[in-house]
């Protein structure tokens, strides 16, 4: 018989409904239950794509034994991280405190009052070397409950006050924020880079875009080539190596070894939105077929497989598993692509994808290429044969909720690439997922402009957003708005930015909460300053912060950005490799910013100059537009600047200013060109 779980929408959630545990998601049931019986509460923590998570539970939850002494000894709640990164953070905090580390599956035992008392991640039913078995972890906490109660209540206590004290540390007053910063990150960053196989440290391997992002600006303000040159061996790497699906474009979550050969073959949206970003970026600077080609696939990829066909809006994340056994999906024997592509083909895509008899996999293969391909297409008959023949098989579970934070990433990265690799069905893509959230996860508060939901599947929405929500979708609105010069999105990014003040804002300790205060109660209400596999809230919020606060000219918004990274200071001087998008922030507040106003009555003039613009990069940068010819076209938060912004002579016209200072106008078409060729970084 189904547990509780069995009416939840979580596709992680619904793998455990016929669990022999007595799961409860978490709620006022579950969580007054424990109260009422004075019993501990076993919280589990994953997501749908976690292979240990479905390890553990075959080996412990499908176990009867296990599940028995679960049912007997706790009230056991499964929590889907990606619905509630606020629990996962607080608890994940308590592991690592624990244990020193963390990962998922994550186990907490709790108090009824909540407060955690012993974790940690992955156990084997048994024991199995030093690893204690999780028969003999529920027996000792459920002792440890029993005879030393007292101890474990006062233990909770002293770990939930730590894990209350987690957050940032202001600069001392005769310090200041300054690209010395930037600079020690960078130079972390260098220490810590292998210069043999690209990224950062040793085996496994995360694709770090936030860290590239900052590298590639950062040359451009210091025109170290050591830094482009880190960028591009990065990137040539992973789009080379295995971690990349090079029959169905995207990339998987981490290698597990150094040179990027064999992925954990999960794909996460965050993921492919990021590293779309930073290898637009970077073809932006090198004009690289390969990371055009890259980018192309990747968003070919999300459109084909990661996409609503009816909203348009982004699922989460496709399995590593399938089958029940990780990467089957994607693997290959030597004779099985002969087979398929015919002996003199098939041979010569085997030599260039390193596909073997041996195997370069556990007796498989992974697709991979030693160098690019001199021609992108030389190989796309045998691939679109190949990818046929896979899509037969039986494919990798796909998580299809759809989460606020990750569309937004996407989005970003879906607008700009459709105006810099011309490519309407890319924009018009970013759009329409744009559109979906506004109709279909926002609600309804009276006086409020904008609030939003975070998760969404089959038709219902749900759940309080986060500061993650509203820092990313306002980035990527405004990123929309400089892609299509739609007011809506402009003004729909001010107004996220406005709730986040209202809602989320620290106003006596400074920086942002990860949760609004309106949220559910819990033991604390934490805030994130290290970015994990994506931005933490406060760093994008602070970038958030200064690049509208310079579009918009919000002084007000500037010394929010200024005081919030002054508050994770303390963790910039300490890690400063784990706060990449918070260097981001910094670097953009610190250094001169084109801040460009396009006015014009001409769409046709408008969209040819936004294409000069995008043709390279330009790291700091603001992009506004002022419509004459048509009514309420020019932003709400633009419309003093509509007042000094006009034609000359009737002609499109173009206004520069940075640092305080503008240059005249221009108008000639030649002067304008020369101008955003200025802007670009270009390297020898």
């Amino acid at each position: 018989m189904p547990n509780k779980l069995a009416d939840e929408s979580s596709p992680y959630l619904l793998q455990h409904q016929n669990n022999p545990v007595n799961w409860y998601p978490w709620g006022n049931e579950a969580l007054q239950r424990a109260k009422d019986e004075c019993k501990p509460i076993f919280l589990s923590i994953g997501y749908s794509a976690c292979h240990w998570c479905h390890v553990m539970e075959h080996e412990s939850f499908e176990d009867e034994a296990i599940a028995n002494l679960l049912n007997e000894k706790f009230i056991n709640i499964k929590v889907d991280r990606e619905e509630r990164p606020d629990l996962d953070q607080i608890y994940m905090n308590a592991v690592q405190i624990l244990t020193g580390h963390g990962g998922w599956p994550m186990s907490v035992f709790l108090t009824p009052e909540l407060k955690p008392f012993f974790g940690g991640t992955y156990w084997p039913p048994q024991q199995r070397g030093q690893m204690p078995g999780f028969t003999q972890i529920i027996e000792g906490v459920d002792r440890a409950w029993v005879n030393r109660n007292d101890q474990a209540l006062a233990y909770a206590d002293e770990l939930t006050e730590k894990l209350q004290r987690v957050g940032f540390g202001k600069l001392d007053d005769n310090q200041s924020l300054s690209n010395e910063y930037i600079d020690a990150a960078c130079v972390a960053l260098e220490n810590n880079f292998d210069f043999q196989h690209g990224g950062f440290g040793t085996a496994p391997k995360f694709p770090n875009a936030m860290n590239l992002e900052l590298l590639l600006r950062c040359w451009t303000r210091t025109e170290n080539q050591t830094l482009l040159d880190m960028v591009r061996l990065n990137l040539d790497k992973m789009a080379l190596g295995g971690i990349y699906d090079h029959l169905g474009g995207g990339f998987a979550r981490y290698s597990v070894d150094a040179r990027w050969l064999v992925p954990h073959f999960e794909k996460m949206l965050y993921d492919n939105g990021q590293l779309v970003d930073i290898y637009l970026h970077a073809y932006q600077v090198t004009g690289s077929k390969l990371y055009e080609q890259t980018v192309r696939d990747t968003c070919d990829y999300i459109l084909h497989t990661m996409t609503d066909p009816k909203y348009g809006c982004f699922f989460s994340t496709e399995d590593a598993d399938s089958e029940g056994e990780e990467g089957k999906f994607y693997v290959w024997s030597k004779a099985e692509v002969l087979d398929i592509l015919g002996h003199e083909s098939g041979e010569t895509f085997c030599q260039t994808y390193d596909i073997t008899e041996r195997g370069n996999f556990e007796g498989h293969n992974i697709p991979n290429l030693a160098n690019p391909l001199e021609n992108q297409n030389d190989f796309s008959k045998a691939k679109q044969r190949l990818l046929e023949h896979r899509s037969k098989r039986i494919r990798p579970g796909l998580d299809d909720k759809v989460l606020v934070s990750w569309n937004a990433l996407m989005i970003q990265s879906m607008a700009q690439a459709g105006v810099i690799l011309n490519e309407p069905r890319y924009l018009n893509a970013a759009v329409q997922a744009s559109e979906f959230i506004l109709k279909h996860m926002t609600k309804s508060t009276e006086g409020e402009s904008l609030r939003l939901l975070h998760s969404w599947r089959h038709g219902k929405a749900k759940l309080n957003a986060y500061l993650d929500d509203y820092s990313y979708l306002a980035n990527a609105y405004t990123t929309l708005y400089e892609c299509t010069a739609d007011s809506q999105w402009l003004d729909q990014a001010v107004a996220l930015t406005e709730t986040s003040l209202k809602h989320f804002l620290d106003r006596q300790g400074g920086g942002f909460f990860f949760t609004s205060d309106d949220h559910e109660q819990l033991i604390t209400r934490n805030k994130d300053s290290f970015d994990s596999s994506v931005p933490s809230g406060n760093s994008m919020m602070a970038y958030v912060l200064v690049r509208l606060g310079k579009l918009c000219n919000n002084t007000q918004w500037l010394e929010i950005a200024e005081q919030t990274i002054q508050n994770s200071a303390v963790v910039l001087q300490r890690a400063p490799s784990g706060c990449g998008q918070m260097m981001l922030a910094l670097d953009l507040l610190l250094n001169d910013t084109q801040e460009l106003v396009i006015a014009t009555d001409q769409e046709g003039e408008q969209n040819e100059l936004r294409q000069q613009l995008y043709s390279g990069f330009i790291p700091r940068r603001t992009i506004a537009y002022i419509n004459h010819a048509a009514a309420n076209s020019t932003a709400n938060a633009l419309s003093e600047l509509g007042k000094t912004r006009t034609l000359i002579d009737n002609q499109t016209t173009v206004y520069i200013c940075q640092n305080f200072s503008c240059q005249k106008p221009l108008s000639n078409r030649g002067e304008i060109k020369s101008a955003f060729d200025t802007m670009k970084a270009s390297f020898p």
